[in-house]
C-alpha cells in the first residue's frame, strides 16, 4: 500500500511555489515526516488528506485520485483519515457520539458507526469517557478520541499533523504507545518539528524543507547521518555528526544546516 505525490505543483494565491516537481512516495507502516516550521509539512498533509488540490500533478493512495470524481473521492476518503493539529469537539456531543458522528460523515449508517464508536473508543482506552462532554477532555484524550474517529470507518492510512504539541512529557509517552500499538493495523504518517517524537516508533524518516525533500529512508540510516565519519548524501566525506553517537537531532541539523 502506497501514499504518493506525482510530480506536485502548489502555491498559496500569489506567493511563490511551495511545491515544484514533487515526487514522493511513502509506502512503510509508521512513517515520520520531520521539517522546521513553515517547511510545507502541514501543506503537504493537507494535500495528502485531499483538503487542499495540487495545481499539478497527483496524489494517490493505493491509485485511487480523489480528483478523478465524487466516488474516488469518497473511497479515499474513507481509506485515508486526517488528524489535524487542533481537535475542536462538536459542541452538545459526548465523546462517543462524536466519534460515532465521524464514521457517519464517511458514509457508514447511524447504526454502524454507533456500534463501531465502542470498539474504537476501546481501542485508544477511552471507554470510561464514552459519555463525558467531548468538551471535557484534556489534550491528549481529545487527540485519542481524534484517533478513535479515524478507526471507527476503518481507515487504512492514518494522518496526524504534529499530534503531541502542546502534550506534557506523560501525555506524549501514552500517545506514542498507542502509535506503536496501532502501526500493525493501519499505516501512519506524523508530521513534526520534534526530533525526539522519533524515539524507537517510525520505521521511516523523510525530512522536508522549503518545500523539497531533503532525505528519505529507513529510521536507522538516517540516525547515521549523525555517526562520526559518516557523510551526508551529496556532502563532504567525513563530515561529523558532532556527539560520536547516532544521534536524531544531530542527523536532522546536519540535513537542514546544510540548505540555509
Amino acid at each position: 500500500m502506497a501514499l504518493e505525490f506525482h510530480r506536485i505543483d502548489f502555491q498559496y494565491s500569489r506567493k511563490a511555489l511551495l511545491f515544484t516537481g514533487l515526487d514522493l512516495r511513502i509506502d512503510t507502516p509508521a512513517t515520520v515526516l520531520l521539517g522546521p516550521n513553515g517547511a510545507g509539512k502541514s501543506t503537504l498533509m493537507a494535500l495528502a488528506a485531499s483538503q487542499l488540490s495540487p495545481h499539478r500533478g497527483l496524489v494517490t493512495w493505493r491509485g485511487v485520485n480523489p480528483a478523478a470524481g465524487a466516488g474516488d473521492r469518497a473511497a479515499y476518503r474513507r481509506a485515508v483519515a486526517w488528524l489535524p493539529q487542533q481537535i475542536t469537539p462538536v459542541p452538545g456531543l459526548s465523546v462517543r457520539e462524536q466519534v460515532a458522528y465521524c464514521g457517519w460523515l464517511k458514509g457508514m449508517s447511524r447504526t454502524a458507526a454507533w456500534r463501531a464508536s465502542a470498539g474504537a473508543l476501546a481501542r485508544v482506552g477511552l471507554s470510561g469517557l464514552a459519555d463525558r462532554p467531548g468538551h471535557q477532555l484534556s489534550g491528549g484524550q481529545l487527540r485519542r478520541m481524534g484517533i478513535a474517529g479515524c478507526l471507527a470507518h476503518h481507515s487504512e492510512l492514518i494522518l496526524m499533523d504534529e499530534p503531541t504539541a502542546g502534550l506534557d512529557p506523560t501525555q506524549r509517552a501514552v500517545f506514542r504507545s498507542l502509535v506503536e500499538e496501532l502501526t500493525g493495523e493501519v499505516g501512519i504518517l506524523v508530521s513534526t518539528h520534534r526530533t525526539e517524537d522519533l524515539a524507537g516508533t517510525y520505521r521511516h524518516v523523510v525530512v522536508l524543507d522549503r518545500g523539497r525533500v531533503r532525505f528519505q529512508g529507513a529510521t536507522e540510516e538516517f540516525h547515521a547521518l549523525a555517526a562520526v565519519g559518516s557523510a551526508v548524501p551529496g556532502g563532504p566525506e567525513g563530515a561529523a555528526g558532532g556527539s560520536g553517537t547516532p544521534s536524531a537531532e544531530a542527523a536532522y541539523a546536519r540535513l537542514i544546516e546544510r540548505e540555509t
